[in-house]
Parts: structure tokens; sequence; C-alpha cells
């Protein structure tokens, strides 16, 4: 089971990375409702920047660690989008609702293909030929298992022209018991319409995008970790520079600087006297793992007190060793 701790930097910096990725014609927004979009415009050859949006959702899913997800994907209001837009005769686009109860990858489209019916018919094969490019190119992203063709799938957006998606995550045997409210997580699609109703002159500009659901991600990892009987974390800082002294502000900014150039996340709290208890129970109460604590004593003695916050445990280092003790320590936990 992977870790269900505050998400780490490299989960969202996978996350923003992946919007901000592509030098070409790409909007990115943030909406009301908090999630994170990434949107390509323009137009290109089929299916190529559609695949680039499900790679694009799968890694930021998986760079998250929230667990076993899949990603549906199928296209708008089929029977109306196969008989009135598509001009499929009725009887055609019955036979398509007969696969709406089915899902699957490629071979669920290449057994349509073999459908008497649709394989007649050519608005039909066009279509499949399309979903067939799909997941080709997510095949080649090496996704392909994490897609599912499902054709219940109805995303209810007027705006949504062609393929449509959304990832949801999986529950294992063992999270059944449990009070998860596993939902959508991540969705998007195709809407080739909606920019031009905003242009004066009616331009179409065809789009392609997701949207990640940042509040609904952090609301399950927050009901995770409450299950699980885990505290949630509101900080990365690794390490607290504290002092049971006054006037001591200079030697834990000093300290302070030589850690952070080590690349350890510390922090100190912005006062020149804290008291050493106020000092303590903030790392408690934001869960910091270590604190160095260095005062008249260590000076003298050229040591560097390092106190595990969990157990309460001190021990002294020396004062050239204590940025290997704390890499060290870091490392194992």
């Amino acid at each position: 089971m992977p870790p269900f701790g505050f998400l780490h930097m490299r989960a969202w910096a996978s996350l923003f990375g992946q919007l901000l990725r592509s030098p070409r014609a790409v909007c990115i927004r943030e909406v009301h409702f908090h999630s994170q979009d990434f949107d390509i415009a323009g137009q290109f050859d089929p299916m190529i920047p559609d695949a680039e949006c499900l790679k694009i959702m799968c890694e930021i899913l998986s760079g998250l660690q929230l667990g076993d997800f899949i990603i549906k994907i199928s296209w708008k209001d089929v029977r109306h989008e196969m008989v009135a837009k598509k001009g499929l005769a009725p009887e055609v686009a019955d036979r398509i609702g007969d696969y709406v109860q089915c899902h699957g990858g490629i071979s669920l489209i290449e057994q349509m293909f073999q459908d008497p019916r649709l394989s007649q018919n050519k608005q039909a094969l066009d279509g499949l030929g399309d979903l067939k490019l799909l997941f080709e190119y997510l095949t080649l992203f090496g996704i392909a298992e994490k897609i599912s063709f499902d054709l219940s799938l109805a995303r209810g957006l007027d705006y949504y022209t062609g393929v449509i998606y959304e990832a949801v995550l999986l529950q294992t045997p063992a999270q059944t018991q449990e009070s998860f409210n596993v939902g959508s997580v991540a969705a998007g699609g195709r809407y080739d319409k909606l920019v031009g109703m905003f242009d004066p002159k009616g331009h179409k500009v065809p789009c392609v995008g997701l949207s990640i659901g940042v509040e609904r991600i952090f609301s399950i990892v927050e009901q995770r970790m409450k299950t699980f009987g885990q505290k949630i974390r509101t900080t990365e800082t690794q390490v607290f520079v504290a002092t049971p002294q006054k006037n001591f502000l200079h030697e834990r900014l000093k300290l302070i600087a030589e850690l952070w150039d080590a690349g350890i996340k510390a922090e100190l709290l912005y006062k020149n006297n804290p008291k050493l208890l106020t000092q303590l129970h903030y790392c408690e109460d934001m869960g910091i793992p270590l604190v160095v604590i260095i005062g008249e004593q260590e000076m003298k003695e050229g040591i560097i007190k390092l106190r595990s916050v969990a157990s309460r445990e001190e021990v002294a280092i020396k004062r050239e060793n204590l940025v290997a003790e704390i890499q060290k320590r870091l490392s194992e936990s």
C-alpha cells in the first residue's frame, strides 16, 4: 500500500510540471472548484493531442500515489451522435447500443470492427478507426492497460464533441469495508466548438483537455489518513533549528543556512528569543521529525543536540558530522 502522508513535492512537481510541459498552444486555467486544467488548442492530426492528454493524466495520477486507477473513455451521447450528427441509420446506432454494457481495450474495438452492420457503415468505421488509432498511440505511450473503452460513460456536458474520458480510483477488496467515497478524480475530452462560441467571427479552434480534481484528491488523501490513524502534515520541513537560550538568533541563522546549503528542508521560528517549549510544541504540532538544538554549552563543546520529535530522544553530534547524520536519518525514515 503506498504511503498516505502529505503529498510529496515531487508529486505536485509531476502535476504542475506536466501542466507546463508543452510549448504549443496550451491553455492552463484554475477554476472556482479547485481543479487544475491542461488544454491543447489548434488543428492537429487525429488523436495525437488526445493521446498526450491521457498520458499526462496517467503521469499525474501515478505521481500522486493515490492507488490503482482506471481511465474510462467513450464519446458524447453515443446514439444521438451516431443518428443525428453522423447520419447512421437508427438500427445501426442501436447495434452500437448493444456494446454500451461492454468495456475493454483494443480487443473490444476490433470486435466492433467485425460486426456485420457496423462494418458496412463508413461513419461507424471512421469513428472506430479513430479509436483504434488512439489505442495505438496509448500503447506506444505505455499506458494502454490503464485505459478502458466504456461506452456507458456519459460526462453530460454539452460542449464535448468527441472523445471523453474520466479517471476513477479502484478500491481493493480490503477497502470495500471502509467508508471511502471514491469517485472521479480527473476528467476531460474534446471540445472543438466551445472556443468558437466566444469568437465574434466564429472561428473554430479545435481543443482537447483534461482537468485534475485537486480538491477531491486532497479530500481522498485526508479521509484515508484519518482511517489509518495517520496525522496530516501541512509542511515538508524535515529539521527544525531551536535554541533554549536568548540571543542565539545569529547562531540559528548560521546553522539553518548550513542545512539549506546541504539540501535539507529546515525552518526556525521568526523570533529573536523564542521559548524552547514553544519551539518543541511547534514541531510536534507540525509533524517535523527532527530538531537540532544549539546553546551555550553546545557551542563550548563543539556539538549540536539532535532530537527525535517522535521519541523525544536526544543525542550529541559533532558539528562537522551533523549534516551527514541528518541525511542518514532522513534516508532511513
